[in-house]
């Protein structure tokens, strides 16, 4: 791991836990699960929201006004909202997308379920998605949470990350091990 992802990590870890236990010790896990969900999805649709929490540029009191406006908007539990400004003050804001990240998985642990990204070709249907997470839930023995992205370069097939493990079962993954095997013989 690089240095600055690794620093990136460490920051996430210490502000993720501080506002899971502020969540936790008010009874707002719930709340605080849709308010990542919600901030995650605003991060994911916005690039001018992306270019604001990592631009150096943007001086600490236009970032926390900014972002004290954006959470008040997505109507966040007081917990996030604070530790998000606070990031802000701190010049940390650049860490959040790895804060909401720690985040989900601090609430999947206290709910007994394991996060799996799942990278599909094209948009994974509800069917096909139960039918993974129940097909995942019996080879890993906790409830699992899909996280969904499509990825039109894989042509087609998945790539299913639980903890740890991958399975790419992807056409490019195969393809791209058939012309290596080529390569070899040649």
């Amino acid at each position: 791991m690089s240095e600055p992802a690794s620093i990136s990590t460490g920051i996430a870890e210490r502000y993720a836990t501080a506002i899971f236990e502020i969540a936790q010790d008010s009874k707002r896990l719930g709340k605080l699960e849709t308010s990542v969900d919600a901030m995650a999805e605003a991060l994911d649709a916005s690039a001018d929201l992306r270019d604001m929490i990592a631009s150096p540029i943007v001086s600490r009191a236009e970032q926390e006004q900014a972002i004290t406006a954006i959470c008040e908007h997505l109507k966040v539990t007081p917990s996030l909202g604070r530790g998000a400004a606070l990031m802000a003050q701190k010049r940390r804001l650049f860490a959040l997308p790895q804060v909401l990240a720690q985040l989900r998985a601090m609430i999947a642990e206290s709910k007994g379920e394991v996060q799996a990204d799942v990278t599909s070709a094209k948009a994974l249907t509800k069917t096909q998605s139960d039918k993974l997470a129940k097909t995942l839930k019996a080879n890993v023995g906790k409830d699992v949470k899909i996280n969904a992205t499509v990825d039109e370069s894989l042509i087609g097939g998945l790539i299913v990350k639980v903890g740890s493990k991958m399975i790419d079962t992807s056409i490019r993954s195969k393809l791209a091990s058939l012309q290596n095997s080529m390569k070899e013989v040649g």
